[in-house]
C-alpha cells in the first residue's frame, strides 16, 4: 500500500493528578516514531478497563505510571498499521493490529518458552510502563502485536485484547468442562461478560452474580442461564447452590474483587470445585482462605490466573470471527473518555465502554 500521511500530533487521554483523585484529560500529544523492530498503529478504538483505573489511582503494589513517564493508560487497542520500522518484514502498512495488556515480553525465559509468556518476569505492561491505548497513535513491537482478522470490527476486537483473552486463559487453566456450572461474580462487567460468552461457547452453564437491570439484560442476552442480583437475595450462596443443580458451582471465576469473601461459599457441596482468582484487588485489601479441612474434604482448588497469552487472543478473535463473541460495548467518542473513565471507576458500566477515536 502507499504511504499513509501521519500527523505530527494526535489526541490522547492523559492522566492528571495521578492517585485516588485522578482525572483524565483529552490533550494533544506528539505522535511517536517506531523503532527499527516496531510498528506504528493508528488506533481506531480502545476499550476502557478497570485495570486502567487502578494504574491511574496507583492502588496496586506496582510503581506509579509516572515512574516510567507514562501518561496514557489503556491496553485494549485496535487499529491499523501506518508505518513499519526498518527491520520489520512481517507487517505492512494497512494491516490490522491490536495491543494487549503486555506490550512485550522477553521471549527468552522459561515462561516464554512454555507458552506462559503472560508470566514473563521481564514483561512490559501497556499503559503502565509503555504508552497505552488511550493515545491514538502508539508504537508496538512487531513480534508481539496481535493480528486482527477481517470480519471482526474494531469495537469488538479492542476488548478482546484484554477482557476476552483473560477469561479464555482463566477457563483454560480451570480445567472446567462442558455442562459444568460456572459462576461469574461481577459477570455483568466488561471482563465477566466475555467469560459468560466464552463459557457458553464451550458448552458450560454460566451463572452471573451482579446487580442492576442493565447488567442483567446484558448477561442474559450474552448467554447466562441465571442472573442473581446480590441486592435482591439475602443469601446469595444459597441461591447459587439452588440454580447450580442444588449442589453448587463447579467453578467460580471472580472478576469483582469484592466477591472473594463469598466465592468459596458458591461452591456449596460440590466436590472438586475450582475458584479462579482473576480480579486484582487494591494491595492488602483482601485475604482469601478458610479452614484447610474444607479444601481437603471438598478437594477444593483456588487458582490464580493472569492476562491472556498471544494464543488466547488469537483464539478469542477467531471466536469473534465465527460470531461466538459478540459486541459487549457501548461505543462513545473521544470527548466522552474523561467521564466514561469516572463512570467505570464508580462501577456504573455494564459490559465495556469503547472509545472510537474517529467519532466526533
Amino acid at each position: 500500500m502507499a504511504e499513509i500521511e501521519i500527523p505530527k500530533q494526535c489526541k490522547a487521554g492523559v492522566v492528571v493528578n495521578e492517585g485516588p483523585d485522578f482525572k483524565v484529560e483529552v490533550q494533544v500529544v506528539d505522535v511517536p516514531e517506531p523503532k527499527d523492530d516496531e510498528i506504528l498503529l493508528k488506533l481506531n478504538a480502545t476499550g476502557l478497563c478497570m485495570s486502567d483505573v487502578h494504574f491511574m489511582m496507583n492502588d496496586w503494589a506496582v510503581p506509579p505510571m509516572s515512574t516510567f513517564a507514562c501518561k496514557c493508560a489503556g491496553h485494549e487497542g485496535a487499529g491499523v498499521v501506518v508505518k513499519v520500522g526498518k527491520s520489520v518484514t512481517n507487517w505492512k502498512v494497512g494491516d490490522r493490529g491490536g495491543v494487549k495488556p503486555l506490550w512485550d515480553v522477553c521471549h527468552n525465559c522459561e515462561q516464554c518458552w512454555n507458552g506462559r509468556e503472560n508470566y514473563c518476569p521481564n514483561g512490559v505492561y501497556t499503559g503502565l510502563v509503555a504508552t497505552g491505548s488511550y493515545q491514538q497513535y502508539i508504537t508496538s513491537p512487531a513480534r508481539y502485536t496481535s493480528r486482527i482478522p477481517e470480519g471482526v470490527p474494531d469495537e469488538v476486537a479492542a476488548p478482546i485484547m484484554c477482557s476476552a483473552s483473560t477469561m479464555h486463559r482463566a477457563l483454560a487453566d480451570s480445567g472446567l468442562r462442558p455442562s459444568n456450572f460456572v459462576v461469574f461474580p461481577g459477570g455483568g462487567g466488561g471482563v465477566g461478560i466475555q467469560g459468560v460468552q466464552l463459557a457458553k461457547a464451550m458448552g458450560m452453564r454460566p451463572v452471573v452474580v451482579d446487580s442492576g437491570s442493565a447488567k442483567k439484560d446484558l448477561s442474559m442476552k450474552m448467554g447466562a442461564e441465571e442472573f442473581i442480583d446480590f441486592k435482591e437475595h439475602e443469601d446469595v450462596a444459597a441461591r447459587v447452590k439452588e440454580v447450580c443443580g442444588g449442589v453448587g458451582a463447579h467453578g467460580v471465576l471472580v472478576t469483582a474483587y469484592q466477591s472473594y469473601k463469598d466465592s468459596i461459599n458458591f461452591i456449596g457441596d460440590r466436590i472438586g470445585g475450582k475458584i479462579m482468582c482473576i480480579a486484582l484487588p487494591p494491595a492488602g485489601a483482601v485475604n482469601l482462605g478458610t479452614d484447610p479441612n474444607l479444601f481437603i474434604f471438598k478437594n477444593l482448588s483456588i487458582i490464580g490466573t493472569l492476562v491472556g497469552t498471544m494464543q488466547d487472543t488469537s483464539a478469542c478473535l477467531d471466536y469473534a470471527r465465527r460470531g461466538l463473541l459478540q459486541s459487549i460495548s457501548e461505543v462513545r467518542p473521544m470527548s466522552k473518555m474523561p467521564e466514561s473513565v469516572q463512570q467505570l471507576k464508580r462501577g456504573e458500566v455494564a459490559g465495556r465502554v469503547v472509545i472510537d477515536f474517529n467519532l466526533e
